[in-house]
C-alpha cells in the first residue's frame, strides 16, 4: 500500500486525522552502512597539463632542511612539524595534506606544520613572513576546489591540533571554539545542552568549523539558519605577517566601525588564517519530521517547494531535491557493493523532494506535515511519498540525499560544480550540459560513454544546484568540453559560479563570470592589503 493509499484509507475510516503509517511494501532501505564503504581500488589519478598549473613564484623560497629546525623552535612539541626534508616523514605520510579526498589535486609539499595553539601559529607565520615562504592554510581538506591543497612545494599548516571548546554560554547560545574542531564534535557538544550548530554538511565528520567559515559553507541548514555572515559573531586571525587579530566578540550587535570578521568568511585563507570562532548556535528542536516525495517534472518541485513554505513556513528546516539520475546512482553504489537496493516508493518519479520540519511541539508539527502530506497528495502534486516514523527512518531518508555525492566519487571520476541562479532556472543548467555531452559524443546510454552521468541535486531553498558529471576518468578532454561552457550558462541567467564551495584553484580564473572588473579589483586591493608578499595561500581565489 502507498502512502497515497494510506491516507486515502484513514481518511474514509475516522474523520480524526491520524499520522500516516509506513505500510510493509514502503520499508526504508538500509543505507547506514554504505557510507562507510571504501571503494574497490584507487581513483584515476588526474594529470593536468603542465600549462594549466600556475608555474611556481620566484619571490617565495623553498624550504631546506635547515629550515627545518628553525621551524622545531617555534612549537611545544617536535612531532608537530612533519617533514621528507629531514626524514620526519615520508612521502606517503604526507599524502594526505597534499592531496585532496578526490583524488583530483595534488600538491608538492615536503613540511607540514600542525601548530597545537592560536600562539603557535603566529610563530610559524612570522616566521614565513620573514623568510619569504608561502603557506597553505588546512583544515579537514574536505573541499571541492583544491582550496586546501597546495600547488608547488608551500608550507602547509594544519589546524587540527586546534580542537578545543573555549567557551559555550547556555543563555545566549554563543559557541566559542578552536577553528580545528571537527563540525560533528561541535554539534555533538552542542546536542548535550540543547543546542545545534547553524550548518551541517554531508563531510560533517572531516571537515573542520575553521575551513567551514574560510569557506563560507552553505549546507543542508542554511534554510533555516541563514548563513555564516549571519551566524559568526568573532573570529580570531592570525595575519600573514603573524600577528593575531582579536576580533572573537560574542556580542550579537556592535555597531562599531566597519565588521571586519565578514571578510575573512569565505576569504578562503588568502588574507589570514581563522584560529578561533565564535557562533550564534540555536536551540535544538525537540520535535524532527522527515518525508521524501517522487514527482513527476522539475515543475511539480518548484510548485512544492511554495506550496511548502505557504503550509510549513515556521517550522521548515531544509528542502532538498534531486533527480531520477542521483537516485539511480545511489542505487547503483549499493549493488556494486553487493547490496539489492529496497523498494522505496511504489511510484518512482524523474524527480525527488526531501523536506524536514524541526519545532518545539511534537503533536502540533506531526498534525501540520500531515495535513500538509494529504493536501500534496489528493492535489496530486506529488506522485508518492514516504513519511519516517522514528530516528532511524529519518536517518535512513536523508541518506538518500547525502549519499549522492559519495556515489558520483565512488562510481567514477566527478566533475562537481557548485553553481546557483534563480530557482526556477536550475535545472536548465543540468539538461543543457546533458546536451552538450551528448553532442559531443561523451554521454551515451548506459554507461557506454567517457561520461556515465549527468546528475543535479541541491539545496532549493537558497537556489543552489550541485551539478555533477561523472565520468570513467579525469581528462583533459572533458574538462575542456565542461569547461567554461558551464561558466557562460550560469553568466547567461545572472548566477554565481560558486555557490558554497569556493574558488581555490578550480575556479580562480573563471571569476569573472560572476563578478565585475570593479569588484575583481577591489578583492585584489583588499589581498595587497593584508598579503603584500602574496604568502598566503598563492595561485588561487584571486588570482
Amino acid at each position: 500500500m502507498s502512502l497515497r493509499q494510506c491516507l486515502a484509507s484513514t481518511s474514509r475510516a475516522t474523520a480524526t486525522k491520524t499520522r500516516p503509517r509506513l505500510t510493509k511494501s514502503l520499508c526504508l532501505p538500509t543505507l547506514s552502512g554504505i557510507s562507510r564503504l571504501c571503494p574497490t581500488g584507487p581513483a584515476p589519478v588526474h594529470v593536468r597539463h603542465a600549462s594549466t598549473l600556475p608555474q611556481r613564484s620566484d619571490r617565495f623560497n623553498k624550504l631546506t632542511k635547515s629550515h627545518i629546525g628553525e621551524l622545531r623552535k617555534l612549537v611545544g612539541s617536535s612531532s608537530s612539524i612533519l617533514s621528507t626534508l629531514d626524514g620526519s616523514a615520508t612521502e606517503d605520510d604526507l599524502k594526505t595534506y597534499n592531496n585532496d579526498w578526490m583524488n583530483k589535486y595534488h600538491g608538492k609539499s615536503q613540511v607540514v606544520a600542525r601548530p597545537r595553539s592560536t600562539e603557535e601559529v603566529s610563530k610559524i607565520m612570522t616566521w614565513c613572513y620573514e623568510n619569504d615562504i608561502a603557506v597553505v592554510p588546512q583544515g579537514g581538506n574536505t573541499g571541492l576546489v583544491g582550496g586546501s591543497n597546495p600547488i608547488h612545494d608551500e608550507l602547509i599548516i594544519s589546524l587540527s591540533s586546534l580542537n578545543s571548546v573555549r567557551s559555550f554560554d547556555p543563555v545566549s547560545g554563543v559557541l566559542v571554539a578552536d577553528a580545528g574542531m571537527v563540525l560533528e564534535s561541535a554539534d555533538g557538544y552542542l546536542a548535550e545542552k540543547g543546542f545545534i550548530y547553524p550548518l551541517d554538511l554531508g563531510a560533517k565528520g572531516s571537515c573542520q568549523i575553521g575551513g567551514c567559515v574560510a569557506t563560507n559553507a552553505g549546507g543542508l541548514r542554511l534554510l533555516r539558519y541563514g548563513s555564516l555572515h549571519g551566524s559568526v559573531l568573532g573570529l580570531e586571525v592570525v595575519l600573514p605577517d603573524g600577528k593575531i587579530w582579536n576580533g572573537l566578540s560574542t556580542l550579537r550587535k556592535d555597531n562599531t566601525g566597519f565588521d571586519l570578521k565578514q571578510l575573512f568568511i569565505g576569504s578562503e585563507g588568502s588574507i589570514g588564517i581563522i584560529t578561533g570562532i565564535s557562533i550564534l548556535c540555536p536551540r535544538r528542536s525537540s520535535s524532527t519530521n522527515v518525508a521524501v516525495f517522487s514527482l513527476s517534472s522539475y515543475e511539480d518541485v518548484q510548485k512544492v517547494f511554495s506550496e511548502t513554505k505557504t503550509h510549513l513556513g515556521e517550522i521548515l528546516s531544509a528542502f532538498e531535491f534531486f533527480d531520477a539520475a542521483s537516485y539511480a546512482l545511489v542505487r547503483r553504489m549499493q549493488k556494486h557493493h553487493g547490496e539489492e537496493p529496497k523498494k522505496v516508493f511504489e511510484q518512482e518519479g524523474d524527480f525527488y523532494v526531501l523536506i524536514e520540519t524541526s519545532g518545539s511541539n511534537a503533536e502540533h508539527d506531526e498534525e501540520k506535515l500531515t495535513n500538509f502530506v494529504e493536501h500534496l497528495m489528493t492535489s496530486e502534486m506529488v506522485l508518492d511519498g514516504v513519511l519516517a516514523q522514528d530516528t532511524t527512518q529519518a536517518h535512513s531518508l536523508w541518506s538518500l540525499r547525502e549519499l549522492i555525492t559519495e556515489a558520483c566519487t565512488k562510481l567514477g571520476a566527478a566533475f562537481k560544480y557548485d553553481l546557483s541562479t534563480a530557482p526556477g532556472e536550475m535545472y536548465d543548467l543540468v539538461e543543457q550540459m546533458r546536451a552538450r555531452l551528448t553532442e559531443k559524443g561523451l554521454l551515451k546510454g548506459d554507461w557506454e560513454g567517457d561520461v556515465g552521468a549527468v546528475v543535479g541535486f541541491g539545496h532549493m531553498g537558497d537556489g543552489n544546484l550541485h551539478l555533477n558529471i561523472v565520468a570513467k576518468q579525469f581528462s583533459e578532454k572533458i574538462q575542456d568540453v565542461i569547461e567554461p561552457f558551464v561558466y557562460e550558462m550560469v553568466k547567461e541567467k545572472g548566477g554565481s559560479i560558486s555557490a558554497e564551495h569556493g574558488l581555490g584553484s578550480m575556479k580562480a580564473p573563471y571569476i569573472g563570470y560572476t563578478k565585475s572588473e570593479t569588484s575583481i579589483e577591489m578583492m585584489k586591493q583588499i589581498k595587497q592589503m593584508f598579503d603584500p608578499k602574496g604568502l598566503m595561500n598563492p595561485y588561487k581565489y584571486i588570482v
